[in-house]
């Protein structure tokens, strides 16, 4: 993708599975090249935040933008944040511009409801949006040991074109610290997004 071509506006859910930090990483590496995210942040993802970064989220919406801006040092001008109840969000209809999302981190409970097209919350219906409209929808599960459940829901909605990118961080890069990790998989994240922001890590470079 040209670096002078506007990139669509993008939505990043955060589901209750460890991982938090991938999914503030990837929303300031996203928001550093303007481009405009949807936040969609599950009750069992703030649970996570909190134990994983020492970031509790307030319940005020355009305060939580903020919140996550500073926490992230980005502008706020790039985050929106949805309520999980607010189907009135260009996230729960397909004619709305939105051609990526990313469910980051995934959990399995996120993950069974995505694969079975189930739509109790807006971060199960943006991602039926993304299915039914045939758009990008990227997944980045965490858990371990897998279940033949969990490889078949992954399996199934691999067929239906859906990018899986489990957080399985390599170690070829010779990471130093965990945030040389967390980038890793960030790095993949966006590379399937088709944003390159000039720090992605690549193969024998």
């Amino acid at each position: 993708m040209s670096n002078n071509k506007k990139h669509s506006p993008i939505i990043i859910a955060m589901t209750g599975a460890s991982g938090a930090p991938y999914a503030l990483r990837l929303i300031q590496r996203l928001a550093k090249k303007d481009i405009q995210l949807h936040l969609l942040i599950s009750d069992a993802a703030r649970v996570v935040l909190e134990q994983e970064s020492n970031f509790k989220l307030t319940s005020n919406l355009d305060e939580m933008a903020k919140d996550i801006a500073g926490f992230t040092g980005v502008d706020a001008q790039y985050l929106t944040c949805w309520g999980n109840k607010d189907w009135m969000s260009p996230v729960a209809s397909g004619s709305a511009d939105m051609q990526d999302m990313v469910v980051v981190p995934c959990s399995m409970g996120s993950l069974a409801r995505i694969a079975t097209g189930a739509s109790s919350n807006l971060i199960e219906r943006a991602t039926d949006v993304m299915l039914k409209e045939r758009k990008n929808l990227i997944l980045v599960p965490r858990e371990t040991p897998l279940s033949e459940i969990h490889l078949g829901h992954m399996y199934n909605l691999s067929k239906m074109g859906v990018r899986i990118i489990p957080a399985m961080p390599g170690f070829y890069h010779e990471p130093k610290s965990i945030d040389d990790l967390v980038d890793f998989m960030v790095d993949r994240i966006m590379d399937h997004l088709g944003v390159n922001d000039g720090s992605n890590i690549r193969w024998g470079a």
